[in-house]
């Protein structure tokens, strides 16, 4: 392993999610808009930034996160690939600048 590899901070332990909610939203089973939030906040993404990096508008993220509207289809596939490669949502972003 790298020696480079840098300590946990506390910003980095207030996104975490929860086991159990992190594996209910990569199967895709999202309860509330909370859940959309929470999975922002893992990412570690503003609401500007996430949406962009998923190819969505703002707009439509501040709906799934009050609970307006449910996230379907692609989007709801985009939210599992954020819930089980966070990595890949910034990366994405990185490359679309």
């Amino acid at each position: 392993m790298s020696d480079d590899i840098p300590e946990l901070t506390a910003d980095d332990f207030d996104r975490t999610l929860l086991r159990s909610q992190r594996e209910r939203l990569i199967a895709g089973r999202i309860e509330c808009g909370q859940d959309v939030a929470d999975l922002r906040a893992f990412v570690g993404l503003t609401q500007k930034a996430f949406a962009a990096a998923l190819g969505i508008s703002v707009r439509t993220l501040q709906g799934w996160e009050q609970g307006r509207r449910r996230p379907e289809g692609p989007g709801l596939a985009l939210l599992r690939i954020a819930a089980r490669h966070p990595r890949i949502i910034r990366e994405n972003l990185a490359s679309a600048a």
